[in-house]
């Protein structure tokens, strides 16, 4: 009797090493063959919607209340700008109407962009603070809040700005919410001299986190500064760090100069093209 149960004891530990061998197994199969790009993807989306919001916050800070937004616009206007010079802090409203207007990127937007700020965007010190109001670009619906200082001029004699941003994403195709939250230096690197905003270049540092709709939490860790070009729809240079909690980690990388909207990412040393929208 003591042999059989023994013998059946021994069975069972040896059943329950084959199961956690096994699943241990499997999870490292799982991660090594890890080729999840959304993360990537939604990290994109946002990288792209704030910083475009701030862009459109600072063509509207050159314009007078009834101008229309003239980068934003194909076929119609798109977007009017009403300025309160009055209240204190002083408020612009950038609105893109109720229904979509397609933009001369190519990006339906409709909502309003909402902008306090103290002092002009040049001024050193000024700050502005930005908020949306049922505003979509591409049906993605964007939320939150982004403030931008400007912290006068570095060294090599550029404004910089530095920005935060605490912002939720409802992305159009899943309904999914994506909260996508950054602490960025953005470098004034080209034009700041000229009239023209299209020969504007942009150098963006900095760190943030974020986490998708089925609770993974990840951080974001800027190793190559991202180059915006306002000539460009999409981030032409420039790689991204994304760690996510329990999985391995995501370099993304926005290319070389290329105004282009591809990117790649790798994962466990495989490389995954995504597109950019």
């Amino acid at each position: 009797m003591k042999y059989n149960t023994l013998k059946c004891t021994g069975v069972l530990i040896a059943l329950t090493c084959i199961v956690f061998f096994t699943s241990c197994s499997k999870v490292r199969n799982t991660s090594a063959n890890d080729a999840d790009t959304e993360m990537a993807s939604d990290n994109a989306l946002g990288e792209f919607v704030y910083n475009d919001a701030g862009n459109i916050a600072d063509d509207a800070s050159t314009k007078n209340s009834g101008d229309n937004l003239g980068s934003y616009k194909t076929s119609s206007a798109c977007a009017t700008v009403t300025k309160d010079t009055l209240s204190n802090p002083r408020t612009i409203t950038v609105d893109f109407g109720t229904t979509n207007c397609l933009c001369n990127d190519g990006r339906n937007r409709r909502g309003q962009i909402l902008i306090s700020y103290t002092g002009h965007y040049r001024d050193s010190g000024s700050v502005h603070t930005i908020t949306f109001n049922n505003f979509y670009v591409n049906d993605n619906h964007v939320m939150g809040t982004k403030s931008i200082t400007n912290m006068g001029h570095n060294t090599a004699n550029h404004s910089y700005f530095n920005i935060a941003v605490n912002g939720m994403i409802v992305r159009a195709n899943t309904g999914d919410s994506v909260i996508w939250n950054s602490n960025r230096v953005r470098t004034w690197t080209q034009g700041e001299s000229t009239p023209t905003w299209t020969d504007d270049v942009y150098e963006i540092t900095g760190s943030g986190s974020g986490q998708r709709a089925n609770g993974i939490a990840y951080t974001m860790n800027i190793t190559q500064a991202l180059v915006k070009e306002l000539s460009c729809n999409w981030i032409s240079a420039g790689k991204v760090e994304l760690q996510p909690s329990g999985k391995p980690l995501r370099t993304i990388d926005f290319g070389n100069g290329n105004c282009d909207n591809m990117a790649t990412v790798l994962i466990n040393g495989n490389t995954h093209t995504i597109t950019l929208h």
